[in-house]
């Protein structure tokens, strides 16, 4: 059967109800991270938006991080409306949707979180418990997809979770990797909606393309036809799911589930240790849902300033959890330092 999409290539620039409730605590999250994930990169938005540094203080004295419930979002029957109205570009041979559209359509109604009239009334591309920057991709999501060319990572037969996705391209590379699974996660059921899942959709149904290697950081040139036989797509779909929430949440969630659940063989993560506030949450999260030989990868700077986060001081978290062992197996010197670590349980073979 063939799907036909109402979307197009950006030639210059290469059903469930929402889950409202919130169990809220005395945490909150600053957002000068902005200024550590900020990235140069093509696919990046080259312009966000920064608090000051005492604008920064009096939100983090009024604000509370909350703890979003987790839900489930299934993939529609009809993925022409997936893709309706999209605008798509490419990045090393993958579909992500333009962000500057999205955000112009969620501001015309689609984000029932409301989470972009938020970030541009607040002039900020993250807030604490109500919007995690799932709508940029991060340079850590980059540095992440070089490493597994380079280490020739295998993603056949695995089981893959992509925690804090955004765009779902980690996940995605998995997928084309020929894993057995791919599940999604972003703290916000709208990234999710307007922008995970059709990137998703927009990749399997580009069955040519395969994932690129050493030039992550410029956008490349669009295939000459868009994408139109879409017959493989239920059987790659299948292999997915879509969550959003807390960590804590969708953990148990996917545990008390009464459909089938096996942890992961791997996690993929970018990104997500900006803040010391959530390394519990995380660990624990990962504790819970990886399989006892399986590995984590993850993205991040060495230091997040203004945050006080960075991968030295989670390494050290980690260490005296002695839960996981550690090795931070690339080191990125290029602009502000980053690292790209590999987790594994202590007694894992």
């Amino acid at each position: 059967m063939a799907f036909r999409f109402n979307f197009c290539i950006d030639e210059n620039e290469s059903n469930e109800p929402e889950a409202h409730d919130k169990m809220c605590f005395p945490k909150c999250k600053q957002d000068s991270i902005e200024k550590s994930k900020q990235t140069p990169d093509t696919a990046a938005d080259p312009s966000p938006r920064l608090r000051t540094e005492k604008h920064q203080e009096e939100m983090l004295s009024k604000t509370k991080f909350c703890f979003k419930a987790a839900k489930e979002h299934s993939i529609p029957e009809d993925l022409d409306k997936v893709l309706e109205n999209k605008v798509m570009e490419t990045v090393s041979g993958l579909y992500y949707i333009k962000m500057s559209v999205v955000e112009m359509m969620c501001l015309d109604g689609a984000d029932r979180e409301g989470i972009v009239s938020k970030s541009v009334s607040s002039h900020s591309d993250l807030i604490p418990g109500v919007y995690e920057g799932g709508l940029k991709i991060w340079e850590g999501t980059f540095d992440l997809i070089d490493y597994f060319s380079e280490a020739k990572i295998q993603f056949t037969n695995k089981t893959v979770l992509d925690l804090g996705c955004g765009a779902g391209l980690l996940g995605i590379v998995a997928l084309r990797g020929k894993a057995e699974k791919v599940h999604f996660q972003d703290y916000n059921s709208t990234v999710i909606d307007e922008i995970t899942l059709p990137n998703a959709v927009a990749n399997c149904t580009n069955k040519g393309s395969r994932m690129g290697s050493g030039d992550n950081r410029t956008t490349s040139k669009p295939p000459s036809k868009r994408p139109r036989n879409a017959e493989c797509l239920p059987d790659v779909l299948t292999k997915c799911r879509f969550f959003s929430g807390e960590w804590s949440e969708v953990s148990r969630l996917l545990l008390s589930s009464n459909k089938p659940f096996s942890k992961y063989d791997i996690i993929l993560t970018s990104e997500t240790i900006y803040n010391p506030d959530y390394y519990s949450a995380l660990h624990d999260t990962l504790a819970q849902l990886l399989d006892k030989n399986g590995r984590v990868y993850l993205a991040s700077k060495a230091h997040y300033f203004g945050v006080g986060g960075g991968i030295y001081l989670f390494e050290k978290f980690i260490e005296e959890r002695n839960v996981f062992r550690t090795s931070i197996v690339k080191t990125i010197d290029k602009g502000l330092q980053r690292c790209i670590m590999e987790m594994a349980f202590k007694d894992s073979s």
